[in-house]
């Protein structure tokens, strides 16, 4: 696994993973992507100050290394990259912390009054975001400077609201096993990827299924995971979805 040193911010392999820090975000402009990581250039990308401060909050926590989906996958070889997406829930399960940055909240608010920020945030629209919720135990969410708001379990009513997941299932004392196709669908119907493809490659950890990516075969690609998941599940609450 490939992750971020938090004192050098330099990347490193590790055959054997370490306990590492996690970040959830969503992509903007300039992001630093793995052939820029190393690079000269690196810090003046816009995208940069993210992982700085990623890794400054890391090592905070006193954690030595940082996974950050922009800049740990070679997404030149496709290989790598349906791996890492095949893996992801794993990943994000495995993780010691998980930082969800929301650049669109700002920390001077309660995050759960009605129509704050941190409810209206383009965080919990987005596709990726449900299973970077899900699967680590810990989640701790920070506003655009950085501050911290609260955790998945101090605001979990709020989150619970926002996006109708189960609190059980964000406590994590009800097993995904045990909840339906049908309402693990439903948490997902209203958010959004920018790949038509990646509505279903984002669902692949809640589903527990795994499938190879094909990108550009669109609509196609949810087919198939109905596919993959009617291999694997007797629930026949799929057919009412």
């Amino acid at each position: 696994m490939r992750l971020l040193n938090t004192r050098t911010l330099k990347l490193e392999d590790h055959p054997r993973v370490p306990e590492y820090a996690i970040l959830s975000h969503r992509w903007g402009e300039e992001e630093v992507c793995f052939p820029d990581i190393n690079g000269a250039h690196a810090p003046n990308l816009k995208g940069y100050s993210k992982i700085e401060r990623c890794c400054a909050q890391a090592l905070r926590d006193g954690h030595q290394y940082v996974w950050v989906d922009t800049c740990c996958i070679d997404k030149s070889s496709s290989a790598e990259l349906s791996e890492a997406i095949n893996s992801m829930y794993h990943w994000y399960r495995e993780a010691q912390v998980c930082y969800a940055h929301l650049d669109d909240v700002c920390s001077d608010e309660d995050p759960s009054s009605e129509d704050s920020g941190f409810s209206l945030s383009e965080w919990f629209m987005r596709g990726w975001t449900l299973q970077e919720l899900i699967a680590p135990e810990t989640v701790i969410f920070f506003a655009k400077d950085w501050v911290e708001i609260g955790s998945k379990i101090s605001l979990i009513s709020t989150i619970a609201g926002i996006t109708a997941v189960d609190e059980d299932v964000l406590l994590g004392t009800l097993p995904l096993k045990d909840v339906s196709v049908a309402k693990k669908m439903s948490w997902a119907s209203w958010r959004e990827t920018t790949r038509v493809e990646d509505r279903a490659y984002s669902l692949m950890g809640l589903f527990g299924v795994n499938m190879p990516l094909i990108y550009g075969e669109g609509k196609n690609a949810f087919a198939r995971l109905q596919g993959e998941i009617m291999r694997k599940s007797t629930d026949q609450s799929i057919f009412a979805w």
